[in-house]
């Protein structure tokens, strides 16, 4: 593949990319793996706002044993309404394609509405820890290292604070070593101040969020001690007038500092610049991802933001409402974004969906960044209106093509996956540690689906799971460059981004049929960067900053 430089402009960016014969297959492994979920939404009648939007998910390494666990949030019944106990699940995997269900085990069975988690190791003791969203009290809960989790919310000054939060992410974002805390809240919601809102004029719908005020994001930074401050306001991230429900970090100048990008409903996308004095400044607006290309504010949900097509330039794709269409905005050489979508197949193919979970990866390992977007309605009621619309919607995948343009895959790829679902969350893993990238999808009131993912062609990756020293021990802000032949791919090890759920924290670069990377640089957020040459491909390198990769 050759490095290729982009032109703005719709001509130049085709998105029909030609039909040609898959090089993977998905297959859902949900049943035999021992992934039995159910989500629980609490939903009795009133129509509650929250019951609209999990649950997110996440694969992660709990037990830093080297094979990626699941976790799955849950809500449960409303107070007045007390019929089932319903908690999260944890599932540990058992390294031979199945899991078992831990979560008493871990000390993780509680009652709790749970939407959204976050998932890093805040007090850099080799063992990730959990930071939970939802409605009420969010929860802290810290790995103990012998496969359990204590809550920890009240000791690290998280506690006493209500809200409706949603995504949340960690990142390193004044360069210390520790992990901060970056929290994204909804609107001011409760069930003493929930709003009458009807489609028909006389049953009750769930309503639009811009029948509640909005409220700010929370960042809180770790303080090294295991308690952590409130930094909201003195960093420049105060602003009421946010409902978001997506976050990604990325390096938005390439300045080393990670920068913020958040998914707002029904309001203004915000991008928060890192001046690198632990303060932030929002310019969504002025490089050009706050609005739709006609200026308007649309309903951000899901968010991921990655060099999709090695030119080194960033793509940021956020999932919005039906007749919206996604946003996917591609950066110019002076650092200002176009969205693309509506000029291309891609917008055209996502306008009567309405999307929640998304992310970039590499699903046929070819090099290039491929787009899943899981889609579903929030009320089951749209069907009797008469649109385009349907409660369960049918997920995409948007297969890159080395033209540049994207075909939706998904009803070619097998397992069920094109079957309509309710999908809220959505995250990547490579559970079976076979080198390619699973997929982990969850329903709003439906069970969780894993797929499996199986190469057909002999295509190989090359993975790293890096180790900060004086960084963040889960590296968590470092970019790797991995350069073959003319190719320079990058990707950022990150927390957040999709919607309410956490990717795994390892790197994959899909290599195809390539034996090696002639030279990988990975940038530490410490400011050090190393270097190594004639990586094999087909492996897992494990890279401890400032030491040599190894197996």
């Amino acid at each position: 593949m050759l490095r290729r430089d982009f032109v703005l402009g719709a001509a130049a960016f085709p998105f029909a990319a030609s039909a040609a014969s898959l090089s993977f297959r998905f297959t859902d492994v949900s049943a035999s793996a021992g992934i039995h979920f159910q989500h629980n939404n609490g939903a009795f009648g009133p129509k509650y706002l929250p019951e609209t939007l999990g649950p997110g998910c996440a694969f992660l390494d709990y037990d830093s044993d080297g094979w990626q666990d699941i976790l799955i949030c849950n809500g449960m019944d409303w107070p007045r309404h007390k019929k089932h106990r319903t908690t999260l699940a944890l599932y540990h995997n058992n390294r031979n394609g199945t899991f078992t269900d831990v979560t008493r085990a871990a000390g993780l069975d509680f009652e709790f509405y749970g939407l959204g988690v976050a998932v890093g190791d805040f007090n850099n003791d080799g063992f990730p820890d959990l930071y939970l969203t939802g409605f009420g009290q969010n929860r802290l809960l810290k790995n103990n290292g012998k496969g359990g989790f204590v809550d920890v919310t009240k000791q690290a000054g998280l506690g006493g604070r209500a809200a409706l939060s949603t995504s949340a992410l960690w990142f390193d974002y004044d360069r210390d070593g520790l992990l901060d805390l970056f929290v994204c809240n909804y609107v001011r919601w409760s069930p003493e101040t929930d709003v009458f809102c009807s489609i028909d004029g006389k049953d009750k719908s769930y309503c639009t969020p811009e029948a509640y005020r909005g409220t700010t994001c929370w960042l809180f930074r770790n303080r090294g001690d295991g308690t952590f401050e409130d930094v909201t306001a003195k960093a420049g991230i105060l602003d009421t007038s946010s409902k978001s429900l997506g976050v990604a970090m990325f390096d938005y100048d390439n300045d080393g500092w990670p920068d913020l990008l958040v998914a707002n409903d029904t309001q203004a996308n915000k991008l928060y610049r890192n001046l690198r004095n632990g303060k932030f400044e929002e310019i969504g607006t002025s490089v050009g991802v706050a609005f739709s290309e006609d200026g308007k504010e649309r309903a951000g949900m899901g968010i991921d933001v990655a060099d999709s097509d090695n030119t080194g330039r960033k793509s940021m794709v956020i999932t919005n409402y039906d007749n919206e269409m996604l946003g996917f905005y591609r950066a110019s050489p002076g650092g200002n974004f176009t969205d693309l979508a509506p000029r291309s197949d891609l917008g055209r193919a996502t306008r009567h969906s309405l999307g929640f979970g998304c992310f970039f990866f590499d699903a046929n390992l070819d090099g290039l960044l491929d787009l899943l977007v899981v889609n579903g309605h929030i009320d089951d009621t749209v069907r009797n209106l008469g649109g385009k619309s349907e409660y369960a919607q049918k997920p995409q995948l948007f297969l890159q093509s080395p033209g540049g343009g994207f075909r939706d895959v998904a009803p070619e790829i097998g397992g069920g996956f094109a079957d309509a679902k309710v999908g809220r969350g959505a995250a990547y893993g490579d559970f079976d540690n076979d080198g390619d990238l699973d997929v982990l999808i969850t329903t709003n009131s439906g069970p969780a689906y894993l797929y499996r993912n199986d190469l057909l062609d002999g295509s190989r990756s090359l993975r790293f799971k890096l180790i900060g020293t004086k960084s963040n021990r889960d590296a968590i802000g470092a970019k790797v460059e991995v350069h073959t032949g003319s190719t320079i791919a990058t990707r950022m090890v990150k927390s957040g981004s999709s919607y309410l759920s956490q990717s795994e924290l390892p790197l994959t670069f899909g290599m195809g049929h390539a034996a090696k990377a002639e030279r990988v640089v990975i940038y530490w957020p410490s400011g050090r960067a190393d270097e190594h040459t004639n990586l094999a491909a087909g492996r897992q390198w494990t890279v401890q900053e400032g030491g040599k990769p190894r197996q």
